[in-house]
C-alpha cells in the first residue's frame, strides 16, 4: 500500500516513536491520522503538527470498551500502528514483579490483541490496508532486568506472526518492528547508543510502502538478526502453511 492518502491510526501517540509516527505521516502525505492515547490532554502538541488532518482519540487499550468506541469512531482506516505499550521496572524477583509482569502483559499483548480484532474487519473493508506491530530486538532475546518485558514483546512477536497468517486471506500486511534502543523516555536508563524515533517511523512507513513482513531500523536490531531472521522466517512460513483452507 501507499501511505500517501492513507488513513491511519496511531496508538500511543502522545509522544517517542507514537508522536514520531505520526510526524512521518503527515511527511509522507497521509490523508487523515488518529492519534490516540490515555489522555487525550497529552495529545495537543500531536494534533498541532497538522490540525487540520489529526483527530486525537482517547484510548487506553487494556479497556475493551474504549477500543471498541474508537473503532466505531475511526470506520476509515486503512493503516493500523500499533504503538502503545508500557515498560517496568527492576527484575523478575523484586517485591511487585508479577503485578508490572501482568501490567506489561495486558498492554503490550493483549490490549495489541483486542485493537488488531477491532480493526481487522475495518481493514478488510478497504481491501486489506496494513497492521504495524511495534516489538524489540529483546523479543527474540531476554533483556535481563527487562524480564518481564521482554516476555510480553516476546508474545507479541508471535501473536503478529498469527496475525499475519490469519489476515493474509482478507490481504491485509502485517509488520513486525524490532528496534535496539531508542531515544524516548522509556529507554532513558539505557546506556546504549540509540536510534531517533523519527527514524524508526520513516523506516517502517518504507517497509508498508516495499510490502516487508519486518523492519530492523538500527544497527544494533540489524546485527542482532543478520544471522537469524532467514532461518527464523523459513520456519514462519513452514508453520503458516498449516493453515486450514
Amino acid at each position: 500500500m501507499t501511505i500517501q492518502g492513507s488513513v491511519a491510526f496511531v496508538t500511543g501517540a502522545n509522544r517517542g516513536i507514537g508522536k514520531a509516527f505520526v510526524e512521518a505521516l503527515v511527511q509522507a502525505g497521509a490523508h487523515r491520522i488518529y492519534a490516540t492515547a490515555r489522555s487525550i490532554e497529552t495529545l495537543q502538541e500531536v494534533v498541532a503538527i497538522a490540525p487540520d488532518r489529526i483527530i486525537p482519540i482517547a484510548l487506553d487499550v487494556t479497556k475493551p470498551d474504549q477500543v471498541s468506541a474508537a473503532a466505531q469512531t475511526a470506520q476509515d482506516v486503512t493503516l493500523l500502528i500499533n504503538n502503545a505499550g508500557v515498560l517496568g521496572s527492576g527484575g523478575l524477583f523484586t517485591p511487585h514483579s508479577v503485578e508490572t509482569a501482568q501490567w506489561e502483559m495486558n498492554t503490550n499483548y493483549f490490549g495489541t490483541l483486542s485493537v488488531i480484532r477491532a480493526f481487522a474487519p475495518i481493514l478488510q473493508r478497504h481491501g486489506g490496508g496494513a497492521i504495524v506491530n511495534m516489538m524489540s530486538v529483546v523479543a527474540v532475546a531476554n533483556a535481563p532486568v527487562f524480564s518481564s518485558y521482554s516476555a510480553s514483546k516476546a508474545a507479541l512477536h508471535s501473536l503478529t506472526q498469527g496475525v499475519r497468517a490469519e489476515l493474509a486471506p482478507h490481504g491485509t500486511q502485517v509488520i513486525g518492528v524490532f528496534p535496539g534502543p531508542v531515544d524516548t523516555d522509556m529507554a532513558e536508563g539505557v546506556p546504549m547508543e540509540k536510534i531517533a524515533p523519527i527514524a524508526v517511523a520513516q523506516a517502517t512507513l518504507q517497509a508498508v510502502e516495499q510490502g516487508l513482513d519486518d523492519v530492523y531500523p538500527d544497527p544494533v536490531s540489524q546485527s542482532v538478526f543478520a544471522a537469524i531472521a532467514e532461518p527464523l522466517k523459513a520456519v514462519e512460513k513452514q508453520f503458516a502453511g498449516w493453515m486450514p483452507q
